[in-house]
Order: structure tokens, then sequence, then C-alpha cells
């Protein structure tokens, strides 16, 4: 089974969405993170899920 870590990201209205879209295609790039769901909310704050895999390495000896 996949397992997943997850690091959530809050942007408050004064962020513009290029700014947003530049520090989330940094973590993917850089942090192997993917967009997992995204959320403006009414007062204008965004959220940003993103999640990456874990991999767990098993001993062989």
């Amino acid at each position: 089974m996949t397992e997943y870590e997850y690091r959530v990201l809050s942007f408050p209205r004064t962020v513009s969405r290029s700014d947003v879209r530049r520090a989330l295609s940094e973590h993917a790039e850089y942090g192997q993170w993917e967009l997992a769901r995204s959320v403006v909310y009414i007062g204008g704050l965004r959220k940003a899920w993103l999640r990456r895999k874990i991999i767990r390495v098993r001993r062989t000896a």
C-alpha cells in the first residue's frame, strides 16, 4: 500500500496567483511534491495540500 506524507501551504489574499503558482512549482520541482487538493476560501485565503510518496528501504541481509 502506498503511503504519503502531506504538507499544507496557506497563502493570504494579498499574494498574487502567479506567486502562488511559482511557490507550488518550486515545491513540485525541487521537493518532489504533487498537488493533492487546493481550496480558495470566502475571505480570499488559499490553501494547498501537497503530497509525496514515502519510500521505505527494506533491509536485504
